[in-house]
């Protein structure tokens, strides 16, 4: 009895050196040692104690609190990754914002609030077009309105590319998503089997190894939402959507991987085995940071890319239509302005950027004071076009830009409220599974004592067993 003491009371102090040497470790889950008292012994005088045994070292885990930090984690990482990305591509418009206005051009909402660069663009092309409808025959004006639809054009080359650079930082982001992932799933069907089997040997829970599995889950959970169901080994089996196996025991039954869909462009991640789309800009999986790329590059990007394009494109065409009815100084007409037919391609008409008296102003031949054409060309600044929904040129691109700003300030308020909701889960599993400091100490103190009276017994039996020798010699 003695000796079974002391090796029950040494369990404890062992669990108890363990939570202590773990209080900083993340993920950990403190463990308490479980102690039933030993099997009696039928004596003269009825059935008499014969000790205690550990039972078990367990666990002290909530799983329900774990499957709600594992769902959150998956909600978190989908705000999270739109928040950034939204961020990098305002960044890349935001370069084109005016330097003297940045200060006020973003609102609390992070819409943009006044002028934005390529609005400023807009208007100066405008503006020089109103000063040649009063001076036509003027060179040093001519100059003017070409030097600015140059500049025109190269704002929206610079957007172009800055914004076809984000959408290929997503793609990579999203293949280095999936790499993660792929290596989380090997890394869970790994320690999937490490538990069966260090269970089927021990009997036991295999805490430490149950800890590290649980954060594994967590982080997958980051890139993706899927379910986890527990089999009677210990391992869990992993699946998305509701039927596509990820992880089986001790296997990866399906790794992921990220590609474009031919059909229309958009990128997708797919499982390798049986080619199933797991997500894609408008359904598949629910949370996490594969859809938030896949939102983000197809969705907020894409259209933001399309309307710059239309933007662009209806530039070029009303202001080609109006030029190439003009006539230029010596008579000539029918040249273009812009050259091009998207925000990538608009550029300025060579043969008038070399020679700015070819620029067709007037509205007839051989009458240079007439700048009636100019006048038709400055007043579509203020023109609302069926094709941009009704809106002028620069009312356009601020509306594009405004309903970026929304959107991020959205995922922005989104973000916030999920941060709260992690950290007050933490919390919760903190209390329940955390290692307090006094609590730990106060046990090992316990067991300390209870093991040193243990000792004890065992020297006072020895003692009584040396009186009943020293009686029979």
């Amino acid at each position: 009895m003695a000796s079974r003491s002391l090796q029950t009371q040494m369990a404890g102090v062992e669990v108890a050196g363990q939570n202590l040497a773990n209080v900083n470790t993340p993920g950990y889950s403190r463990q308490r040692v479980v102690i039933q008292t030993s099997a009696a012994i039928e004596t003269g005088v009825g059935p008499q104690g014969t000790g205690a045994n550990v039972l078990g070292i367990e666990q002290i885990a909530d799983k329900l609190l774990n499957g709600q930090i594992q769902n959150q984690a998956s909600v978190s990482g989908y705000w999270s990754s739109t928040q950034s990305a939204l961020q990098s591509v305002q960044t890349s418009l935001n370069e084109f914002l005016d330097s003297s206005q940045n200060a006020s051009a973003t609102g609390a909402s992070g819409a943009a609030t006044t002028s934005s660069g390529l609005s400023d663009r807009l208007g100066a092309f405008f503006n020089t077009l109103q000063a040649l409808s009063t001076s036509p025959a003027s060179i040093p004006a001519r100059q003017a309105v070409i030097g600015a639809a140059q500049t025109l054009a190269a704002t929206f080359q610079q957007i172009n590319t800055r914004l076809a650079g984000q959408h290929t930082d997503l793609d990579t982001s999203l293949n280095s998503q999936v790499g993660s992932a792929n290596q989380l799933l090997t890394d869970i069907a790994g320690l999937n089997d490490q538990i069966a089997n260090a269970q089927n040997f021990s009997g036991g829970a295999a805490n430490d190894l149950l800890d590290l599995r649980q954060q594994k889950l967590e982080e997958l959970a980051k890139y993706m939402n899927f379910e986890s169901s527990a089999a009677g080994d210990g391992s869990v089996t992993l699946t998305a959507l509701g039927s596509q196996t990820l992880v089986s025991g001790n296997r990866v039954a399906n790794a992921l991987k990220a590609a474009v869909d031919p059909a229309n462009g958009q990128i997708q991640v797919w499982t390798t085995n049986n080619n199933n789309v797991l997500t894609g800009v408008s359904y598949g999986l629910t949370s996490g940071s594969f859809k938030a790329t896949v939102d983000a590059r197809d969705g907020a990007l894409a259209t933001l890319q399309n309307s710059i394009d239309t933007l662009a494109s209806n530039l070029i065409t009303q202001v080609n239509t109006l030029h190439g009815a003009g006539f230029n100084l010596a008579g000539g007409t029918g040249a273009l302005l812009f050259t091009g037919g998207n925000a990538a391609g608009i550029a300025v008409n060579q043969a008038l950027a070399a020679d700015p008296s070819l620029l067709q102003a007037s509205g007839a031949a051989g009458l240079a004071g007439d700048g009636s054409v100019a006048r038709s060309l400055a007043q579509l600044a203020s023109a609302s076009l069926a094709a941009l929904n009704n809106q002028t040129f620069s009312g356009s691109y601020a509306q594009s830009v405004a309903q970026l700003g929304e959107t991020l300030r959205n995922a922005n308020d989104q973000a916030a409220t999920q941060t709260s909701v992690a950290g007050m889960l933490a919390s919760q599993r903190s209390s329940v599974s955390g290692v307090n400091l006094d609590e730990e100490m106060t046990s090992l103190m316990t067991f300390q004592r209870a093991y040193q009276a243990s000792a004890h017994l065992v020297s006072t039996v020895d003692q009584m067993i040396q009186v009943i020798l020293a009686m029979k010699a």
